[in-house]
């Protein structure tokens, strides 16, 4: 017969569950308000793990850990003489909002996180942002490109990923330098296809604003936008080649680049300039179309593993490598930054206080492996980070150097492409 528990068991019991609730939250702030240092520093993230864009979830990760990693090697963030460990608490968001949303919730306010690593792409770490801002907690994504996401006058939230807009103007001066030596048309037709998102509006705005800045080198014969996860962008693509355009300048995340891009090969199109954004060099995207489908693919991006062999860059490179067989691409690198900037706050604050943490990445200026090598949070871009973009270029050997901006070059460009005829 199972005995009833003894009135003094169900109490301490009661007891038990009662001071749980009272355990301070992850600030360790004591009775007199003053914050404690905590045993471990607890990092919420989420990230598309599983889902259409799991690739690129699976590559923030590698960035997240491998900075978590190298973080915790000597003991961990420095809290007041004391070095704390750190633990990345990271869920899987399978790229939709809500869960997104659901899960940022739950990590802040029932498992208590110290800090938030943003999710990956630009309409879930706008919706996910909220909640940071919401509940005052730092917030800092790798993910999220968007000029919408920081134009909300938020104060907890952080971006390491430049403007859209300014990929897609960093790509045209490239091409304007092309054009003035004689390479391509003047002037040039130009076909712009975006993805119906924020970060497509902002490239679409860039190419825009371009175009019409040097008046008589360009004309927009196409302005098409589709939907995320598409699977037949044929129509599209034959009002582009009946507008007998020039420059094809798209922007798609990597799922609908390489969609695209194999229904563009297969109808036999050809342009003279060609570009996906920041999409081109994935090895996923060689390893779906061959080497031959990608090649003179332009691509303006974040980061290159090209920008120097020696430094910070170096030894991220090199330790990436070592770590996972393979070169690190600029998702792993925005995702490692965010991560170490976050960590740089928080060793400046010297203590898990989110407001003071807050303030110190409101202040931030801190070596980095990103263009031009300093990584700030500027007040007046709303928290989101700006610095030079770098174009590259995918090239028939299988290389893909950067031909953009010339102090950092590593090659040079080819325009227009030669397989195309007339």
């Amino acid at each position: 017969m199972t005995r009833s528990p003894r009135p003094s068991t169900v109490l301490f019991g009661v007891a038990l569950l009662v001071l749980a609730g009272c355990v301070p939250d992850r600030d360790d702030k004591n009775d007199s308000g003053t914050t404690t240092i905590p045993d471990t520093i607890v990092i919420g993230s989420t990230l598309p793990l599983t889902g259409t864009e799991s690739k690129t979830g699976g590559r923030f990760k590698q960035g997240y850990e491998l900075a978590v990693e190298l973080e915790n090697a000597d003991g961990g963030i420095d809290l007041g003489g004391k070095k704390v460990p750190v633990r990345l608490n990271l869920l899987d968001d399978t790229t939709d909002q809500a869960k997104a949303v659901n899960l940022a919730q739950r990590l802040i306010t029932q498992d208590k996180v110290n800090f938030f690593l943003g999710t990956y792409s630009t309409a879930v770490v706008e919706a996910q942002s909220t909640v940071a801002e919401q509940n005052k907690i730092p917030y800092v994504n790798g993910g999220g490109a968007a000029t919408s996401i920081y134009a909300k006058g938020f104060t907890w939230v952080f971006g390491t990923l430049a403007p859209v807009a300014n990929l897609a103007s960093t790509e045209m001066s490239w091409i304007d330098q092309q054009q003035a030596a004689g390479k391509l048309p003047k002037p040039a037709r130009v076909a712009i296809v975006w993805e119906n998102t924020s970060h497509g509006k902002d490239f679409r705005k860039g190419v825009q604003d371009f175009t019409a800045a040097h008046s008589g080198g360009y004309q927009v014969v196409t302005d098409e936008s589709f939907a995320l996860d598409g699977k037949d962008f044929s129509a599209i693509l034959s009002r582009v080649r009946a507008a007998h355009a020039d420059l094809l300048m798209v922007d798609a995340h990597l799922p609908d680049f390489i969609t695209m891009q194999r229904q563009y090969l297969s109808s036999d199109m050809c342009s003279k300039v060609l570009t996906y954004g920041a999409r081109g060099t994935e090895s996923d995207a060689r390893s779906a179309l061959g080497a031959d489908g990608v090649n003179y693919i332009l691509s303006a991006v974040w980061w290159n593993k090209q920008l120097g062999n020696a430094g910070l860059n170096k030894e991220f490179v090199d330790t990436f490598t070592a770590k996972y067989g393979t070169d690190p691409e600029w998702y792993q690198a925005l995702g490692y930054e965010a991560a170490r900037s976050l960590f740089t706050a928080i060793a400046q604050a010297g203590t898990v206080d989110k407001e003071q943490v807050r303030a110190k990445l409101s202040a931030l200026s801190m070596d980095s492996i990103l263009p031009g090598g300093t990584l700030s949070y500027p007040a007046d871009k709303g928290g989101q980070a700006d610095y030079p973009f770098v174009v590259q270029q995918n090239l028939p050997d299988g290389s893909s150097p950067i031909i953009y901006p010339a102090d950092v070059a590593t090659g040079t460009g080819v325009a227009p492409n030669p397989a195309c005829k007339g």
